[in-house]
């Protein structure tokens, strides 16, 4: 890290305020070079900012003394107009100085992180932040970012090289008199307890990485039963072309809602029936595909016949519903829906906005990504092994050991370069 880097940090021009980070060790000497003198710390001044002797622009500048800045290094920001001609003069001018270069994609994160500045669960609730659609993924990032994640794994972290230091006093010093005979078999119990609140936090987690992804419903019915009306209706675009052909999709459209701070992903499919050319059966075959890892299918037909036993048999929550209402009044099962009547998608709009809610309310869990789940299970299968009876102490330490080392990749503690560059480059270039 002995080059400086630098990157415009805000959006893309052009904008009425342009924010240009620097960091690294001739952040003093830009600011020196482009407004004559490095200014207080942490204190916004407005300043004429200046490169190769001419003027390019006049806004704040602050200055960040490092380690107690984003990325553990001397940083600065500069806030400029957001022209693409002011900032095409800047951003050459600093570039053809000594020392320094444009940032990678996440770079100004990732040495926050190897300064200790946050460790890769907080990383990843930035990352998760900046890529929030809803509010209910919003929450769940905050929690990450703000070090919710990093407290817990390390009390258990702590509470794991306790039972170890337990466990080896009773290895190593069973002969000195202040050592109790056979001290680790206190230990089982602990084991197991902490076992048991690892297992609950990817219990949760389940919801947590459900939360980041969003849920996945899938629209399936027979040809011509407004499956791509329904589909236009709820997203309130045209996604889909609609015809009175049957089988006008033969392949899977998605779109993006968002249900009361619930991410939902809505898939129109292609319409379940006998025959059909090639392309169709195609198009039937992927739409089956994904409504067998669905969480919640849409079933729609006009009249209230049972669902196919392909569809009951599904392990998605399957809810009925009764197209073309307008058509075909009267009673029956399911959920009635008209696209004419904009009441009745709402109906199914507040339907699927408690369903989501159902399996995503409540606190936001720790646990969003698979690699932390994969860190959580290491140190679960770990901690099952040490809390097996008539172990050996010296065994025992080792699973313990194994326990700990889980935990430290999940935070970064030890042992993750190979996984630093996927998380990192997720970021935009600026942060």
């Amino acid at each position: 890290m002995t080059e400086t880097i630098f990157a415009l940090s805000s959006g893309a021009p052009p904008s009425g305020v342009a924010v240009v980070r620097v960091s690294g060790p001739q952040v003093r000497f830009v600011l020196e070079t482009t407004i004559g003198h490095v200014p207080a710390s942490r204190r916004a001044v407005l300043r004429d900012i200046s490169g190769n002797g001419q003027l390019i622009d006049r806004g704040l500048v602050l200055f960040f003394p490092g380690p107690a800045s984003f990325t553990g290094e001397d940083v600065a920001e500069f806030h400029l107009h957001g022209g693409r001609a002011v900032l095409s003069a800047f951003l050459a001018y600093i570039g053809g100085l000594p020392g320094l270069r444009l940032a990678e994609a996440g770079e100004f994160t990732r040495r926050a992180f190897e300064n200790d500045r946050l460790d890769l669960t907080e990383a990843e609730g930035l990352a998760d932040l900046i890529a929030a659609e809803t509010d209910a993924q919003r929450r769940q990032a905050l929690r990450l970012a703000g070090g919710a994640f990093r407290q817990k794994a390390e009390e258990w972290r702590q509470r794991i090289i306790g039972l170890r230091a337990y466990v080896e006093a009773d290895l190593d010093f069973s002969d000195e008199e202040d050592v109790p005979a056979d001290v680790s078999s206190g230990v089982v119990p602990a084991v197991a307890g902490l076992q048991a609140e690892i297992e609950r936090a990817l219990t949760a987690g389940e919801r947590g990485e459900r939360i980041r992804d969003g849920l996945e419903v899938v629209v399936l019915g027979p040809p011509n039963a407004g499956k791509s009306s329904l589909v236009n209706a709820l997203a309130e675009r045209d996604i889909a072309i609609v015809t009175d052909i049957p089988g006008t999709t033969r392949d899977v459209l998605e779109v993006r809602l968002d249900l009361d701070g619930y991410a939902v992903t809505l898939i129109d499919t292609a319409g379940l029936r006998d025959g059909g050319d090639t392309i169709e059966a195609e198009g039937m075959r992927r739409g089956r595909a994904r409504a067998a890892a669905a969480d919640i299918v849409l079933w729609l037909d006009e009249t209230s016949a049972l669902p196919p036993d392909e569809v009951l048999a599904l392990e998605a929550a399957v809810l009925r519903v009764r197209t073309k209402a307008d058509l075909s009044p009267g009673e029956g099962e399911g959920i009635r829906v008209s696209i004419h009547d904009r009441t009745s998608i709402d109906r199914l709009l507040l339907r699927l906005s408690e369903e989501a809610a159902s399996r995503l309310g409540g606190e936001a869990p720790l646990v969003s990504r698979v690699r932390q789940r994969g860190c959580l299970d290491q140190a679960c299968k770990a901690l099952r092994e040490a809390g097996a009876p008539g172990l050996p102490a010296e065994v025992v330490a080792d699973h313990l050991r194994r326990a700990s080392d889980a935990l430290g990749r999940l935070t970064g503690r030890i042992d993750v370069e190979e996984v630093l560059g996927s998380i990192f480059s997720t970021f935009c270039i600026g942060k």
